[in-house]
């Protein structure tokens, strides 16, 4: 009788299982190798800009050429194409007419971080320091950022048009910055009685720069000239230069193993930058699909996919064009419109695991788990589900399945329990080109903060699940 319960439970019930449970040693070899690639790949793309050239470097090294230097598209054709240097897309050209829709994954790639203003280098004479002035990107806490180390990377654009890369605190002789906070034994008047949102105040996000002065008696802010020296011998940059920069502080050093059982990964960035990573090696390890798959790379989506490179501009109106174009003998606006009707997309994006010291803002029920595989979310927004996307039932049944058929380990979440608070991705702009669409990507833990956890085997999971994703055709 046990035993028939148990068949009964298994036939009927449904519960995600641990990816890690029963695996053989070659199987967790192929997971940690896969790992150790995007490992690699995260310590080296802290900004959105270092992503796109390291995309197009393992795009190029596996026959990806940019859609401009071709001028027919074939089936097999691996093309890509590059937007303001700060995202891009990239597809492999099915066998089927483009106007049948292709399979499009999705994901962001700039994360919450610090600029420098336009304006930012001052002598504090009080404190006799060079500080930096910041403005917070994204939604951060902000007193995560203090006291840990930073490094210095971004673009200068001087007025001749000359441009200039910096990257200062990744190499172990490089000096890191500091945002220093308030020690203990001063901070119960000044800071006890904050709110946690304002322990740190977003103009208290002020980068120590230096502490030398120049040896020049005339000069009224003697370190901060010294500083501007120093850039100005090393980089050839003055001060008005930070006016046309996009200067970026980010956390300091490589991504790590996390965990005795090293079955966990720590990184600045995974948020979106897994899935980012996951979509590319599923397209690059693809063969001649029956639809065209498509991955998109944006930016701004951390500040509500705004501008010429966020979701809500015609970046891929113009990529689906330029396909149709270069496949046809030419296309009209309702080409592009049945294409996208007719399209099936994934948002990969993360979503939140369960933390263990926090269980209380999740519904457990309907919480994702770390080692239990991607994560499918219906619907993102906040309360009653504003400002989200939410996926038809027959799409999900579709992607069910595919999953199923190759046993990929998956998972439904909510992004906490319904009053708790929500947010959004990439998901609704698109849907509103009239695309299916779901969110799907691995769960994070300390997701905004300067070092995010994931479940080595979520991450390999999810490369699956996009590349399971992009071989399918859509019923």
């Amino acid at each position: 009788m046990p035993e028939e319960k148990s068949n009964l439970e298994e036939k009927l019930a449904f519960s995600p299982k641990p990816v890690w449970e029963g695996l053989d040693k070659e199987k967790v070899g192929i997971i940690n190798s896969f790992n150790e690639d995007y490992r690699k790949f995260i310590s080296d793309s802290k900004t959105e800009r270092a992503c796109v050239t390291n995309a197009k470097k393992v795009l190029e090294d596996n026959a990806f050429v940019d859609i401009s230097e071709v001028k027919e598209l074939k089936p097999g054709s691996r093309i890509f194409k590059i937007n303001k240097n700060k995202n891009m897309a990239f597809a492999v050209i099915g066998r089927e007419d483009l106007r049948k829709g292709c399979n499009i994954l999705a994901s962001h790639i700039d994360s919450p971080r610090l600029d420098l203003k336009a304006r930012t280098i001052y002598e504090d004479g009080d404190a006799m320091m060079a500080v930096l002035k910041t403005h917070y990107y994204g939604g951060i806490k902000k007193y995560q950022w203090v006291n840990t180390p930073l490094a210095i990377h971004g673009k200068i654009v001087k007025e001749n048009g000359e441009s200039i890369d910096l990257c200062i605190g990744e190499n172990s002789d490089d000096p890191v910055f500091i945002i220093s906070d308030l020690l203990p034994h001063l901070s119960k008047k000044q800071q006890g009685d904050r709110k946690m949102r304002d322990v740190i105040k977003g103009e208290e996000l002020n980068v120590l720069m230096g502490g030398i002065p120049i040896d020049d008696e005339d000069v009224k802010e003697k370190i901060k000239l010294n500083i501007l020296n120093i850039l100005n011998e090393k980089y050839g940059i003055i001060e008005e230069d930070f006016v046309s920069a996009e200067i970026e502080l980010v956390p300091s050093g490589p991504a790590r193993d996390v965990g005795l059982d090293r079955s966990m990964l720590g990184a600045y960035g995974h948020d979106d930058r897994v899935c980012a990573y996951t979509s590319m090696m599923a397209s690059v390890e693809m063969e001649t699909p029956s639809r065209t798959s498509v991955v998109i790379l944006y930016d701004k989506e951390e500040i509500g996919s705004v501008g010429n490179t966020g979701a809500s501009s015609l970046f891929l109106e113009s990529f689906m064009s330029d396909l149709l174009d270069k496949t046809d003998d030419g296309c009209g606006v309702k080409d592009i419109q049945n294409m996208m009707e007719s399209s099936m997309a994934i948002s990969g994006d993360v979503s939140p695991g369960v933390n263990p010291s926090f269980k209380g803002v999740h519904e457990m029920m309907n919480a994702a788990k770390l080692g239990c595989g991607i994560v499918i979310t219906k619907f993102t927004g906040a309360g009653g589900k504003f400002s989200g996307n939410d996926a038809p039932a027959e799409y999900i049944a579709f992607l069910r399945k595919i999953f199923n058929e190759k046993d990929i380990r998956w998972q439904p979440c909510e992004l906490g329990k319904v009053d708790e608070g929500g947010g959004g991705t990439v998901a609704r702009f698109i849907a509103n080109k009239n695309v299916e669409i779901i969110d799907a990507g691995p769960p994070v833990l300390g997701m905004h903060s300067p070092f995010e956890i994931v479940s080595k085997a979520d991450v390999y999971e999810t490369y699956k699940a996009y590349k399971a994703f992009l071989e399918s055709k859509w019923i």
